[in-house]
């Protein structure tokens, strides 16, 4: 029994083949609904979860275990805090945070600014980062050349600069800029060292591209200012974060005479609480995406029905004759079944090459970065097979209902 029934549906899927191929056209247009729409889910979701990849990695190459401190408050909406809070941080302060809280690996306070450099007739337009040496390890840089910049070139206000790669080929070429000079603001910086390269940051930033001369000297010498933009402050562990962060809060809160409800001039941002907004944002995009475009897959399946029907119609004296040759209620029922699964299997394949190739496509192209997973492959082919089933059974019943008599008269 179990024989005849394998060989019933090895030649129902024959027959669903033959009649598939017999109206070449028609399959195809039917089955685009389905490619269509897988390509479509897999494309979407590999461009989603390649955004929530890109957050992830933008967050991350910022260090892990880190808080960042950045004057001014973080009330939205309303009125900021009073003018000039944002002059409310001084380096003193991070001097303070490095002394007092334990559990803390590097603090390293900075400030940052825009500046022609000039070597010669060679000029270009860069940030200067004013920094302590901690800032060395919290950003996990290394110099190629040369050295980095010390703590007696702080105390000393030292005109030195470490450059990155981008600036040292703009201004130097092929030479090593070490022990040379350039001009910044119109004062001369002697090169202490080169860095390595980063190459770009996921948000597509050249990460080479910038200055680094000492924090004092920058806030003096260069930018007459007392106050510092941003203090990163990197963690000993995860799960210190919670407790230094407010640690950090209290300390700052007595070092500016905050009181009772005044509003605190300065953030502490963990990069932890950060991520899981971002990564949960990302989510729902991605969500959002994958379900607008399974929306074509539905259409796809009432394509399916379509033509199923229209199928059943033409082939009513055909289904008569095999009736009469004592083709049962359930072999009618597995003919057309599989002609419409056939349609799901074969749309659902090609609809993934769709999406695949897309998706490489854009990645290639550069407009973003994609991410392809197994998971919206898998889920969408299950979904155009199960799509063929579900809209195939009713036409497979229509079909398989037929009175035999009336079939074979039906013109």
């Amino acid at each position: 029994e179990r024989g005849s029934s394998w060989m019933l549906f090895s030649e129902s899927v024959q027959i669903a083949i033959t009649a598939l191929l017999s109206n070449k056209l028609r399959s195809i247009l039917t089955m685009l609904g389905i490619i269509i729409g897988v390509g479509a889910v897999i494309a979407m979701i590999s461009i989603g979860m390649g955004v929530r990849q890109n957050v992830t990695n933008s967050i991350a190459s910022l260090g892990s275990n880190m808080l960042i401190v950045t004057p001014g408050s973080t009330n939205q909406g309303g009125v900021r805090s009073a003018a000039g809070s944002s002059q409310k941080l001084k380096y003193d302060d991070a001097e303070a945070i490095k002394k007092k809280i334990k559990n803390i690996d590097y603090v390293s306070p900075t400030v940052n600014s825009s500046y022609q450099i000039v070597n010669g007739n060679q000029n270009w337009n860069t940030s200067v980062y004013g920094v302590t040496p901690e800032y060395l390890h919290i950003r996990s840089l290394s110099v190629q050349s040369g050295s980095f910049i010390t703590d007696s070139d702080l105390k000393s206000r030292n005109r030195v600069a470490v450059i990155g790669t981008t600036v040292a080929s703009n201004l130097f070429d092929t030479s090593n800029p070490v022990g040379k000079t350039i001009r910044i603001n119109n004062q001369p910086y002697r090169i202490v060292g080169v860095l390595e390269s980063k190459g770009q940051s996921s948000m597509g930033q050249d990460q080479d591209d910038m200055v680094i001369v000492p924090l004092t000297t920058a806030q003096e010498r260069l930018m007459g200012i007392t106050y510092v933009r941003s203090i990163n402050i990197q963690v000993s562990s995860s799960d210190k974060i919670e407790q230094v962060q407010s640690e950090v809060e209290t300390l700052l809160r007595q070092r500016h005479h905050i009181t009772g409800d005044k509003e605190d001039d300065f953030t502490v941002r963990n990069l932890t609480s950060l991520m899981e907004t971002m990564t949960s944002t990302t989510t729902m995009l991605t969500l959002f995406l994958g379900s607008i475009a399974a929306i074509s897959l539905i259409v796809g399946g009432i394509g399916i029905m379509n033509i199923m029907m229209v199928s059943v119609t033409e082939r009513t004296r055909e289904i008569g004759i095999r009736k009469a040759l004592g083709a049962t209620f359930q072999n009618i029922m597995m003919q057309f079944l599989i002609e419409s699964v056939v349609i799901g299997v074969i749309g659902g394949l090609l609809g993934i090459a769709c999406g695949v190739g897309i998706a490489l496509a854009i990645a290639k192209a550069g407009l973003f970065q994609t991410v392809i997973t197994a998971a919206p492959i898998i889920i969408s082919f299950s979904f155009s097979v199960g799509i063929g089933l579900f809209f195939g059974i009713y036409p497979a019943r229509k079909a398989a209902r037929l009175d035999p008599i009336e079939a074979l008269r039906y013109e």
